[in-house]
């Protein structure tokens, strides 16, 4: 895996722009501001409009299970609470995502 990082306080469109520009397989946000309702959707929303629908996106941070399950049913694929290894969210993509030969 290669790994991108772009750094503290990104909007929600450079976060796209990032990943449209890289390419990427999957977007992964560690929010631990409490903006993730607020952040999330619009990534997903951007997501779709630039037809990257395929373009896996996991989210980390303080998030209070009603939030986390309204996030997956938007379309996040997973929401790592505090706590989370490395290993399983590694494992999570690995298991998830599909690597061209």
């Amino acid at each position: 895996m290669e790994v991108i990082y772009t750094g503290l306080r990104q909007t929600p469109e450079m976060i796209v722009n990032a990943a449209l520009d890289e390419d990427v397989q999957v977007i992964g946000l560690s929010i631990l501001s409490g903006a993730h309702m607020a952040i999330v959707p619009r990534v997903l929303t951007l997501l779709r409009e630039r037809e990257m629908s395929d373009v896996l996106l996991v989210v980390g941070g303080i998030i209070p299970e009603d939030d986390a399950q309204r996030l997956r049913q938007l379309g996040v694929a997973a929401v790592f609470q505090p706590g989370t290894s490395l290993e399983s969210v590694v494992e999570f993509i690995r298991g998830t995502v599909s690597i061209p030969a």
